[in-house]
């Protein structure tokens, strides 16, 4: 069984009892973070338990991967399991990832493409040497390129994994709902707003099945509640 994590903010330890208890129903079990790991110490060493116990691991970084260089240095050496800007099979299912978030210095769609990847962005007019160099660009390490839209609209998958939410979530973007339907996707599951959402009630308009995970919450690939999220309603 594939589980979708939603934002830990460098909070592990409930993950693997949540999936000790289904252990025996599922067999092989992975799980994908979706975004704001935030890891304290090396990502490698924060998912060891899970390694250990035979779990598979896969994320997308997500914005507050790079409020600290820390956070982000952190990720780097498991950059193998990160699955931003691709599509890999995964218990039979094609997932594809999208991590970051859309900023307006980058595209916050509907506007203008300001810059097409972070080649461009870092070679813009827009930089020479200041001491705010390095921190927009560990920022920008986690925002959503065009380049890297477009390049996905051309693969296939069955579930889509992003950081953003669609266009069914209030502050959800409506190029996610583009992107998914040219993929062909069935399902697409979403960190970023810390609430365990169902859109049922967009399946048609969509053409898929969305959902949106909450802090600390656990959903299973099909949409079932594995593990409410801090801030649900009970």
């Amino acid at each position: 069984m594939i589980y979708l994590f939603g934002d830990v903010h460098g909070q592990f330890d409930h993950i693997l009892p949540a999936l000790l208890k289904t252990r025996e129903q599922d067999g092989v079990q992975t799980v994908i973070f979706l975004g704001d790991i935030e890891a304290s110490k090396p990502f490698e060493e924060e998912i060891a338990p899970l390694l250990d116990a035979g779990v598979d691991v896969w994320f997308i970084p997500g914005n507050h991967d790079t409020d600290t260089h820390q956070s982000w240095a952190n990720l780097l050496p498991s950059w193998h399991r990160n699955l931003d800007g691709r599509v890999v099979v995964i218990e039979g299912l094609r997932v594809a990832g999208l991590g970051g978030i859309f900023r307006g210095e980058i595209w916050f769609p509907p506007g203008e493409r300001l810059h097409q990847s972070f080649d461009a962005y870092q070679r813009s007019r827009h930089f020479n040497s200041t001491p705010q160099l390095a921190g927009r660009l560990l920022k920008h390490s986690s925002s959503i390129w065009p380049v890297t839209v477009d390049a996905m609209s051309l693969l296939r998958a069955d579930v889509l994994v992003t950081h953003e939410a669609p266009s069914s979530h209030p502050h959800g973007f409506a190029t996610l709902d583009t992107l998914g339907q040219a993929m062909g996707i069935r399902a697409l599951f979403h960190g970023h707003h810390h609430r365990s959402m169902n859109y049922s009630a967009f399946d048609d308009a969509l053409g898929f099945r969305a959902y949106g995970v909450g802090f600390r919450g656990i959903s299973d690939v099909h949409g079932g509640l594995l593990l409410p999220g801090k801030y649900d309603e009970r």
